[in-house]
């Protein structure tokens, strides 16, 4: 991975705070040979560096004053809060001392502070969140997962394009199958977004859109992104996590519920490990909000020290990997489609 790329941290978002954000951004930064800027409370940070080994750590501390609260508004926080270190991380992108923000913090002002400060691609009217899942064969990109709960069909379009980029680009996948969520796998199944959204994904250039799909197909691994507006994407995100969770205390509690069970769970131990390990939120770090001239990388707000490391490495390989500059190509020879469906 390139050396030259810097991630500004957002040391004071997520449920844990310093005590978390610190020590997963600077193992990031010294497994995957990135540099930090941990952004927050000089104290409070610094009090958590004192607890860690920083031998080759690249870091920096840049303060910032101001904490964002999770029942605040992000209109509220964009104009009242300029020292929050949300607003701090985004301008050190929208600056040039920064790649790329990572946050744990309040989503909305993550996604407000990406787009006003950092600003949007040329071209990309609403950025959208790109969520990874697991699935049976390879994670699955699911986009948008919240950032735009109300949504054109151009906007879905736009989605599709952002996450072929996306999934060529940091999964390796030569061709992305790119579908439209759908409440049947036919052609003309759905409400007028979908249908208005497939006539132009169908028309799109080099993009490998292979129709509708059901909600239960989202799991099987035969496709590989997944297109839907922010208020389904979410649901449908938060769903899988629960469910996920559900499923593990369902298997610990019959396992444990007799002689046998118990002599089956101890066989099978290293199998069950593997799908907690698979199913673990945590493994995917977060999801980047695709469409800035930066990166934003929103976090869940209980994520825990792995989550930071893995979100903060894949700001590394989307900046390693000149995705942005994919995702600027891949709008651009679109651009007349793009026009012609703004227009419909």
């Amino acid at each position: 991975m390139s050396a030259s790329a810097i991630i500004a941290v957002d040391a004071m978002g997520g449920d844990f705070g310093p005590s978390v954000v610190v020590p997963g951004a600077v193992q990031a930064a010294r497994e995957h040979n990135l540099s930090v800027l941990l952004v927050g409370d000089t104290p409070k940070v610094e009090a958590e560096l004192a607890k860690l080994p920083l031998d080759g750590v690249r870091f920096e501390i840049v303060h910032a004053a101001d904490v964002v609260h999770m029942n605040e508004k992000p209109s509220d926080i964009l104009r009242r809060k300029k020292n929050a270190s949300i607003q701090v991380a985004c301008r050190l992108v929208k600056e040039g001392a920064a790649h790329g923000v990572v946050s744990a913090g309040h989503s909305g002002a993550t996604v407000a502070c990406g787009m006003f400060i950092m600003g949007r691609i040329q071209g990309v009217e609403r950025p959208a969140l790109a969520a990874l899942l697991p699935t049976e064969k390879n994670p699955v990109v699911v986009l948008d997962a919240g950032a735009n709960v109300d949504c054109r069909p151009y906007h879905l379009f736009q989605f599709g394009l952002m996450g072929d980029a996306f999934a060529r680009d940091l999964l390796g996948y030569p061709a992305p199958r790119v579908s439209l969520l759908s409440i049947g796998e036919e052609e003309g199944k759905g409400n007028s977004q979908v249908k208005e959204a497939y006539e132009l994904l169908k028309m799109a250039q080099n993009l490998n859109f292979v129709g509708n799909a059901e909600g239960r197909d989202v799991f099987t691994g035969d496709m590989d992104v997944v297109i839907c507006d922010g208020f389904v994407g979410n649901v449908m995100v938060k769903m899988s996590e629960g469910l996920s969770g559900s499923l593990i205390r369902m298997l610990k509690r019959l396992l444990l519920s007799g002689v046998r069970p118990r002599i089956g769970a101890l066989l099978a131990r290293g199998a069950f490990r593997r799908f907690a390990h698979t199913v673990d939120y945590a493994e995917y770090g977060g999801a980047p909000l695709l469409g800035l001239q930066g990166l934003a990388i929103v976090c869940h707000g209980r994520s825990n020290v792995k989550a930071v490391t893995n979100a903060v490495k894949m700001g590394g390989a989307f900046v390693a990997k000149g995705t942005n500059d994919r995702l600027k190509e891949t709008i651009l020879a679109n651009e007349e489609l793009t026009r012609f469906s703004r227009a419909i």
